[in-house]
């Protein structure tokens, strides 16, 4: 089995009388993206805080990098231990790209300039940084903005070049918290498309998100996080399988709702109301839909289960405001 590449065991934060994350473990292996999915207020963010050393846990341990402790760390246990966070922070940093929810860019420096800076920070000499720029802004596709400033790009250029800066020290590991969150879709596909030639280069990925279709095509395992705790964790598909029925009929309509009070309610194994839509959730679905033939004013949607059905199974349909 593969040794882990980052590993958080028995992770516990607490806020006076409030656990915001209880006994939380999860790996990462070398070239995986693990995704971390969850409605606000779930616990991701201070999971991110706690893995960087922003926040200090009550309980558990992080580690990063087996065989890291050669580099420089303490390792807590010699040569060739992992380094943990946060008594490693520093040795760990210099091998880790962050991106965060939200822009830290230097506006007064043109795109070129912000990655010679930034790769200053970890003691990289000038013509290293110099050299990796050209490929780093063409990753990003900001070739033809290397000397523009901020003012002049857009949100989705502002996002790849946070992503280009998190790249700068050739990091094994990105810790990427809600990297798309505001992009339109163009910008959208165009940094998916980045994240998955970085874990096809072999780069590991941790990603918080709370776009359902951006999780399915780029982690290779999700966790889902609620209360601060594991809800369940797996492939995307393995996920959707062992937790839902393979199809989904929405119902929708004037008179939707009545159905509730149906015979059809038989025909499915869940029904779930948000709005005025039903959630037919069925192994039959097309007995359901022949029944379904005698509603001509309703309008339906028949699709297969998917991660957002998975999301709301586990966390509830409820709003949850940040907090």
């Amino acid at each position: 089995m593969t040794q882990p590449l980052f590993e958080v065991s028995h992770l516990t934060k607490r806020y006076g009388a409030a656990t915001v994350v209880n006994d939380l473990s999860f790996s990462i292996a070398p070239g995986e993206c693990l995704g971390v999915i969850g409605p606000n207020g779930a616990g991701k963010t201070t999971t991110i805080r706690m893995c960087l050393g922003l926040t200090s846990p009550d309980a558990g341990s992080i580690r990063y990098f087996p065989g890291g402790a050669a580099s420089g760390g303490s390792g807590n246990g010699g040569p060739g231990a992992a380094l943990s966070m946060p008594q490693d922070a520093l040795a760990i940093k210099e091998r880790l790209g962050i991106v965060s929810q939200f822009d830290s860019l230097d506006p007064d420096f043109s795109c070129a300039e912000n990655l010679l800076v930034f790769g200053r920070y970890f003691g990289l000499k000038d013509a290293v940084i110099k050299e990796r720029i050209p490929r780093l802004l063409e990753f990003a596709a900001l070739t033809h903005k290397a000397d523009a400033k901020l003012s002049e790009l857009s949100g989705g250029m502002k996002r790849r070049l946070s992503l280009a800066r998190a790249l700068v020290n050739d990091p094994q590991l990105l810790l990427l918290d809600e990297p798309t969150t505001g992009l339109d879709p163009q910008a959208r596909h165009l940094m998916w498309e980045r994240l998955q030639r970085l874990v096809q280069q072999g780069k590991s990925i941790l990603l918080t998100t709370h776009f359902m279709d951006e999780a399915e095509r780029l982690c290779n395992r999700l966790l889902v996080l609620d209360h601060g705790q594991k809800m369940t964790e797996g492939t995307p598909r393995d996920l959707i399988a062992q937790n839902l029925e393979p199809d989904v009929v929405e119902v929708y309509g004037a008179g939707a709702l009545a159905l509730m009070e149906s015979p059809l309610k038989a025909l499915a194994a869940r029904v779930e109301v948000s709005g005025e839509t039903l959630f037919f959730y069925t192994s039959d679905a097309k007995r359901l839909l022949a029944a379904l033939n005698d509603y001509p004013t309703l309008r339906t949607l028949h699709r297969p289960a998917n991660l957002e059905d998975l999301f709301l199974k586990l966390t509830g349909r409820q709003i949850r405001e940040a907090a």
